[in-house]
Order: C-alpha cells, then sequence, then structure tokens
C-alpha cells in the first residue's frame, strides 16, 4: 500500500513539474513570437526606406541574375551568321555632296592661345552614386557647378524613374539639363580627344565623358561576367606634367587621377563621346572652342574618319570597327554598318556593349537581318541585363513585328515601358504600330 501511495505522489509531482516546464516553454515561445513580429515590422519599416529598399531590390535582381546564369550560362554575343567579313580593309568613302553643311561664323577665342600645363577647376560638392546612377551623380556634380541645387535623386525620378534601369544615355542627360535647369545649354559630340578636353577645361567649362570600366566582381551576373561595363566621370582638370586628368568619379571619389593614356584607351568603346554644359551667352566660345565639331553631321564625319584611321593601324580594334558602324548609321548606311558590326561582333566585343550604345539595332533593322537582330536584342535584355533594358526591348519587339508579331511586339514594348515608363520610342512605336489611340497616362515622354 505505501509502495501504491508513493507511486501517484511520484506521478502527480512529474505531472505538476511538467505542467510547469510547458507553462514555461510556452511563455518563451510567446515572448520569441511576438519578438518576431517585431522584428518584421522593423524590417517592413525600414524597406520603406528609399536608399534601404533600392540595395536591397538589387541585391536580390543580382542574386537572381547570377542563378540563372549559372544554370544558363552568360556568352558573348553570337557571331553574325551569315557573318560578312573585310578580307582586307579598304576605307569607305564618304560623299559629303549629300549632305549640305552649313558654314558656322566662329568669333576668335582665346582658346587659339598656347593651354596651359595644368587647369584645375573648383570641385563642385561630392556626390557618392546610387545604384545605376552614375549617369544621375555626374551630371548632379556638373550642374552644381553652375549653381543648382538638386541631387541624383531628382535626376533619376525623370530620366531613370526605375532604379534597377542600367543605363542613361548621353540625350537624356541633355533632356534633363534642357526641361529641368532651363538657364543652362548642353551639347553631346563624339570624336573627342585628349586636346579638345584640354581647350575646354582652360576656358573653364567642366566636361562629361562615358567611358568603359569595370563591375565589382560582388555585382557580376553569372560565373562567366567579364565586368566590363560604362561609366560616366566628370573632368575638371589636366596636368601635363603629371600627363593625367583629374575627374570626379561619383564611384571612386573625387579628384581621381587618371593617365591620358588610360583615359583614351578607356574613352574609344564609347567613340569619344563628350557633354558640355555652358551659358547661353557663352555660346559662341563653346562654338569657337569645338569648331567643325559644332556641326552635327561634320562632327560624326571626323568620327568616321577617326575609326577608319584605327582600323587601318589594326584590323582587329573591334572597337574601332564598331565605332565605323555607328558612325555609318547615322548617316543611314545601314548596309556597310552592318558589316562593320559583323566585323566587331566576330572579333569580339564586351558582353555589355550593347546594353549601353544601340546602333547595331538600328543597322540590322534596317539592312533587313532580323533574324541576327532578334538574337543581339534578347542577348541583351535577358541574360546581362535581367530584362532591364528598353532600348533592347524596343528593338526586339521591331524584330517580331517584322515577323508579323504583333502580339510579341506589343508585349515587349509594354515591358520597355516598365522599365522606363513614359519612354518615348515605346510609346510612339505602340501608336503607329498597334494602338493609334494609345494615351499614356504618364507625363510628356522623355527620350
Amino acid at each position: 500500500m505505501p509502495l501504491i501511495y508513493n507511486g501517484i505522489f511520484y506521478l502527480r509531482n512529474c505531472l505538476l513539474k511538467s505542467g510547469t516546464l510547458f507553462s514555461m516553454i510556452k511563455k518563451k515561445m510567446l515572448f520569441a513570437f511576438a519578438g518576431f513580429v517585431i522584428l518584421i515590422g522593423l524590417a517592413a519599416a525600414l524597406y520603406q526606406i528609399p536608399a534601404i529598399k533600392n540595395r536591397l531590390e538589387w541585391r536580390l535582381i543580382v542574386w537572381s541574375t547570377y542563378i540563372n546564369n549559372t544554370i544558363n550560362p552568360v556568352s558573348k554575343m553570337p557571331t553574325p551568321l551569315p557573318s560578312t567579313p573585310f578580307a582586307t580593309f579598304t576605307p569607305i568613302p564618304f560623299t559629303p555632296t549629300s549632305i549640305a553643311i552649313t558654314p558656322i561664323a566662329i568669333a576668335p577665342s582665346a582658346t587659339s592661345q598656347p593651354l596651359p600645363s595644368q587647369v584645375s577647376l573648383p570641385d563642385p560638392k561630392y556626390e557618392l552614386q546610387g545604384i545605376n546612377n552614375c549617369g544621375p551623380a555626374t551630371l548632379t556634380m556638373a550642374l552644381r557647378m553652375y549653381g543648382w541645387q538638386g541631387t541624383q535623386d531628382d535626376i533619376a525620378k525623370i530620366i531613370k524613374p526605375v532604379p534597377q534601369d542600367r543605363n542613361v544615355n548621353p540625350d537624356e542627360l541633355r533632356y534633363f539639363i534642357l526641361t529641368q535647369a532651363g538657364w543652362l545649354r548642353a551639347e553631346f559630340r563624339v570624336a573627342g580627344d585628349l586636346n579638345l578636353l584640354k581647350q575646354l577645361l582652360a576656358t573653364n567649362y567642366p566636361v562629361i565623358i562615358e567611358e568603359a570600366s569595370k563591375l565589382d566582381p560582388q555585382d557580376a551576373n553569372g560565373p562567366s561576367d567579364d565586368l566590363w561595363d560604362a561609366h560616366y566621370v566628370l573632368i575638371t582638370g589636366y596636368d601635363d606634367n603629371a600627363k593625367v586628368i583629374t575627374a570626379q568619379d561619383p564611384l571612386r571619389g573625387p579628384d581621381q587621377k587618371i593617365p591620358y593614356d588610360k583615359l583614351m584607351v578607356d574613352w574609344q568603346p564609347f567613340n569619344y563621346l563628350y557633354v558640355v554644359i555652358y551659358l547661353p551667352k557663352d555660346e559662341l566660345e563653346v562654338k569657337s572652342i569645338l569648331g567643325a565639331n559644332w556641326d552635327l553631321d561634320q562632327n560624326r564625319q571626323n568620327a568616321l574618319a577617326i575609326s577608319q584611321a584605327a582600323i587601318t593601324a589594326n584590323p582587329n580594334d573591334a572597337f574601332a570597327w564598331f565605332n565605323l558602324g555607328s558612325s555609318l548609321v547615322y548617316f543611314e548606311r545601314y548596309s556597310e554598318a552592318a558589316q562593320a558590326f559583323d566585323k566587331a561582333f566576330t572579333i569580339g566585343l564586351p558582353q555589355r556593349m550593347t546594353r549601353y550604345q544601340f546602333w547595331p539595332f538600328y543597322a540590322y533593322y534596317n539592312a533587313g537581318r532580323i533574324d541576327y537582330l532578334l538574337q543581339i536584342t534578347e542577348n541583351t535584355y535577358k541574360s546581362i541585363s535581367g530584362e532591364y533594358s528598353e532600348e533592347a526591348l524596343l528593338w526586339h519587339g521591331y524584330g517580331l513585328l517584322s515577323n508579323g508579331d504583333t502580339t510579341g511586339a506589343l508585349a515587349d514594348w509594354n515591358k520597355a515601358l516598365k522599365v522606363h515608363p513614359n519612354y518615348c520610342d515605346a510609346e510612339k512605336a505602340i501608336n503607329t504600330y498597334i494602338q493609334p489611340t494609345y494615351n499614356s497616362t504618364n507625363p510628356p515622354c522623355s527620350p
């Protein structure tokens, strides 16, 4: 009997203890759950901060693109088939008779005097770029030199309202200046050189250039990513003794010293493009500095000559062939341009080349090379850009339209408008070929 009693008593105590233990575990679980809910709420609140949201979204896009390209590796642009190689290079004759160039009356300026050996313009307040924001950040610093008080976010919300849009074109920079900083004027040209940069700087004009750069490996879009990309910087000085230019680099920091030789190598892939901002009263002076390059047609003719000379010096210079094709597109010589691009792609170009320059799309479309147009546009917007390339989507849509696929074309153009809301070219394509009565609910369209 005592044994039974003791057993019952022991069982009772165990049950009481287990109940207490369960109660304690239950309380701890409730506290943990409450803490988890608080953390989720805090994370949600932090996520609403634009800088944090943009960075997290960017990392998600990079990671997802990396995984996709690990499964389906990124490759270089497909070799054009059929390719039209040049066995030997023969300079393509330019016929100026088809283009009327009006001589410009230009007043003499101080730039005809010997240039100083050193120039250093006052530094603007430095702007560290956000995600994909080298264009807006560089333009911010340039405009601050003219009294503008905004930030890169003010620029980005107009010319690249979707943060994941990975490219800003020079005409978009100019569009912002003319529409949002109306007391200023701006022009962009190609065929720049070191002497022209010095002349502009010596006359107190900072210069924006577009050059080749390298991505941080953590931003690779796949294991075979070559990491090559485009980058804007603001040139504010030079030093002939050290043979360097001074650049305000929105990614690497203020007052970066770039050797002359490196500048010219990195500048070539963008046809030596430069952007000059000035006050209306100074237009004659800017014309004087640019000389014949002020005229758009003459500027492109000069670029054509530069690329032809580079090809003569090195027939395997892919960037020179690409620049030649770009100039031929400008003059609407599409078949010849397509041949030049054939050569450039056959030699080999960086993976992102058509992410930033779209001249091949014009050439292949107008030369009737639709199959290859579809290949290179799809390669551009899909494997490298994570479908954030409105220009590639636009031209892929035109390729589909040429093949009779209006549904596919409309889908591409709608995707382009998601990447760049109120993108003029996509809206015009829809208006012209799909819905004549299409009306965007967005503000007036931009480049």
